[in-house]
């Protein structure tokens, strides 16, 4: 009678995995990166090329993922994806031209995008309203552990043997390794349901209350199920209502949030970290542990901001966390301007990631599912996650560009980078503190109505 909170757990962990295989698959190139860059011998923007495929395949992923979850159901999704991630980690490890690489990368970036959407949606339709903030935020979680994991699984794979093993063979063990933990997610996704809204949705509301029962209990699964089916005799507002008067203003915020958490240059750390050390002197294993430790610090301040962001708010968080990247990216850009290349940049890297995974990180995921309309969440979520995948694609495409362009180096000394991004922080912060409304304590009706206002 009153369900098995047990039960929610071990389904939502199990979803959560496709979390893990995001920031798995989307970091495993950072140690593959450097040799994969010998062996293929490839110019800077193939380089950027190499990288970014994926992401091309993650923003067809996210926009393919929600009219497949709803036509097929979440479940499918899921294990369309997991099937991905497998195939592609397998596909990777074997390539000896450019073509056969990227195809196999774009297919782990469809796995990405599709789970990147179905993973959270499924693991809010699946849990009670007491625990469903909690379930959603493990997912997130999930994706900086699979980066933390992915760093020190290359650095273990590039230091058992020689650069000259690690250019013919390491990069595709590193690949390859996303292969286990792919397979086990695919196999774990036999055991766990189909979510009980997509159900009523089709009309088998016995399954559905069947999975809220167990969930939840009796009244659970009869007011949950109650609600649903009121919720979706509202469904069929169109995204253009987001152009209206009012609301519009919601749209480029949670849009720009997305882009802004991009251009910040988060990702030129989490691709291309290794590549950076070993570009300033750094030994390529002494590199690889340094990204390493930069996943560790990732994933520390997550935490931190898991605790934060209800005790202080969104909008500080988001303003101090901006002007913090901003100094960590303009001080590293000095120093590699006047030529040092000593733990100082180091210092710069950590700082910087503690400041993001604090704030504009996991805070801009709170923000974006706060500020729209609940009738027309889902296509506006998706709508600013198209937004944060192409944004994510240029920066990482454009950086080697930008950092081994002849003039730029002759000018700048690899810094000019780190000047760009810096500014983006600077306007991140400026637009936080003057356009981000503080949604902390504030029901989604009200902060509906505010927009209105």
């Amino acid at each position: 009678s009153e369900g098995s909170r047990l039960y929610v757990i071990y389904i939502c962990l199990i979803a959560a995995l496709g979390g893990l295989l995001f920031g798995y698959d989307t970091a495993v190139i950072s140690g593959a990166i450097g040799y994969f860059k010998t062996y293929m011998n490839l110019t800077p923007f193939w380089e950027g090329w190499s990288v970014g495929c994926a992401l091309l395949g993650c923003v067809l992923g996210a926009a393919a993922a929600g009219t497949a979850s709803d036509r097929w159901g979440r479940k499918k999704v899921l294990i369309a994806s997991a099937v991905c991630f497998f195939v592609s980690a397998i596909g990777t490890a074997i390539p000896n031209d450019m073509l056969t690489y990227s195809f196999y990368r774009i297919l782990g970036g469809l796995g990405v995008g599709a789970a990147s959407m179905t993973s959270p949606l499924y693991i809010a339709e699946i849990s009670p309203a007491k625990i469903r903030g909690i379930m959603v935020t493990v997912y997130q979680l999930a994706i900086v552990i699979g980066i933390f994991i992915v760093y020190y699984i290359n650095y273990f794979i590039a230091d058992w043997h020689t650069e000259e093993w690690n250019i013919h063979y390491g990069w595709r063990w590193m690949f390859g390794s996303e292969a286990i933990p792919a397979f086990f997610f695919l196999l774990c996704l036999a055991w766990v349901p189909e979510s009980p809204r997509w159900l009523i949705k089709q009309g088998r509301e016995e399954e559905a209350l069947d999975i809220l029962t167990r969930a939840g209990g009796t009244a659970h699964a009869q007011r949950e199920a109650a609600e649903i089916c009121e919720t979706i005799a509202h469904e069929g507002a169109s995204i253009f209502q987001l152009l209206q008067p009012g609301l519009r203003r919601a749209l480029a915020v949670g849009v720009i949030l997305a882009v802004l958490s991009q251009v910040s240059g988060i990702n030129v750390f989490i691709y291309y970290a290794s590549e950076i050390f070993n570009q300033l002197g750094f030994e390529r294993n002494a590199a690889l542990l340094q990204q390493a430790i930069v996943g560790t610090v990732n994933l520390l301040f997550t935490f931190v901001a898991l605790t934060a962001v209800d005790w202080f708010g969104r909008k500080p968080l988001l303003v101090f966390g901006a002007l913090g990247m901003c100094l960590a990216h303009f001080c590293m850009g000095g120093l590699i301007f006047f030529g040092y290349s000593g733990v100082l940049l180091l210092v710069c890297v950590l700082f910087f990631i503690a400041n993001f995974a604090s704030s504009y990180g996991p805070v801009t995921w709170v923000v974006m599912s706060e500020i729209y309309p609940t009738r027309i969440r889902g296509r506006a979520m998706a709508l600013a996650t198209l937004s944060l995948w192409i944004a994510n694609y240029i920066v990482s495409q454009t950086f080697p560009m930008l950092n081994d362009n002849a003039w730029l180096i002759k000018t700048f000394n690899h810094s000019f980078p780190f000047w760009v991004y810096g500014s983006c922080c600077l306007f991140a912060m400026v637009f936080s503190l003057l356009f981000v409304p503080e949604t902390k304590g504030r029901t989604l009706e009200e902060i509906e109505t505010s927009w209105n206002r």
